[in-house]
């Protein structure tokens, strides 16, 4: 069997795979860390780097809708929205989202989550085309939060709870928040890769992903997990989880969601618009049902 390369970004969502790792211990596949997240996977993608990534919802279908062709859908993970932090620099002179309009906004990668969000930002507040952000390339989370503390950019968008440990510190500083219009994070693969040991490594995930999502685990177990590998605190690991929820069929990908995102991303401009969309293009259907 191929001992699959798999991309995850250091976040708390992806505990039921950390789970499946220290059990499997590098049998059957290998973890590879992005920190530049679901753009960084992108690249890894397209480059052979990796075989299997679970990355964000919107980035990879924007990047599929507009061209890329290096990987495709083989599975849903995440099923509710992802809460995306607007962060700026601790004496930045940004108070609110609308002080934001026509400034330069710090992404990690063209084509990334923290990319797609700012434009879909741009939209839902009903910023003209002078108002559109600008973007600056940063890279990681380190780059992106020193951007803001420099003036360099005014503003970024990350995930709203691997964020706040460096809100709590004074590095940086909220400044409102956004909630994606979508199931947030999905699983995509090389089209390269072996279909045979990415649906054996997707069955394997799925019991860890049910027993992280039950409601007994969510009791204790799954924030002492969290609060141990990532040395969240323990409310916010609690405030976290009440707001989360996976897929307990892993191995599918919904042909409403496909959809119903790249009308939101035509809207916000991230992808050119078409008259119809086929799900059955984005997905793997040697690994993965369209539902």
């Amino acid at each position: 069997m191929t001992r699959l390369r798999v991309g995850w970004h250091r976040e708390h969502f992806l505990s039921p795979l950390l789970q499946l790792a220290a059990e499997d211990d590098g049998k059957t596949f290998e973890l590879v860390e992005c920190p530049g997240g679901t753009g960084e996977m992108q690249v890894k993608l397209k480059a052979g780097e990796i075989d299997v990534c679970i990355a964000l919802t919107d980035a990879l279908i924007a990047g599929l809708a507009n061209g890329l062709d290096s990987y495709k859908l083989v599975g849903r993970y995440i099923s509710s929205p992802l809460r995306w932090a607007i962060v700026t620099g601790k004496d930045s002179k940004y108070l609110d989202v609308a002080d934001l309009k026509g400034t330069t906004f710090g992404i990690s990668r063209l084509g990334s989550g923290s990319q797609v969000m700012a434009s879909y930002l741009a939209m839902k507040e009903g910023w003209t085309e002078a108002e559109q952000p600008k973007f600056a390339v940063k890279g990681q989370f380190k780059p992106l939060r020193d951007a803001v503390n420099s003036t360099e950019t005014s503003v970024f968008l990350w995930e709203w709870f691997t964020t706040k440990p460096y809100v709590d510190s004074g590095e940086v500083r909220f400044i409102g928040s956004v909630y994606t219009p979508w199931p947030c994070w999905s699983i995509a693969s090389s089209t390269t890769s072996s279909a045979p040991a990415v649906t054996a490594f997707l069955d394997a995930l799925q019991p860890f992903v049910r027993r992280f999502n039950s409601a007994e685990a969510r009791e204790k177990a799954d924030v002492d997990f969290v609060v141990d590998y990532f040395k969240h605190r323990r409310e916010d690991v609690v405030e976290w989880l009440a707001s989360v929820t996976w897929e307990e069929e892993i191995r599918a990908v919904g042909k409403d969601t496909v959809v119903d995102t790249l009308r939101i991303l035509e809207k916000a401009g991230v992808v050119v618009a078409r008259d119809e969309w086929d799900p059955a293009a984005f997905v793997n259907t040697d690994v993965a049902k369209l539902v």
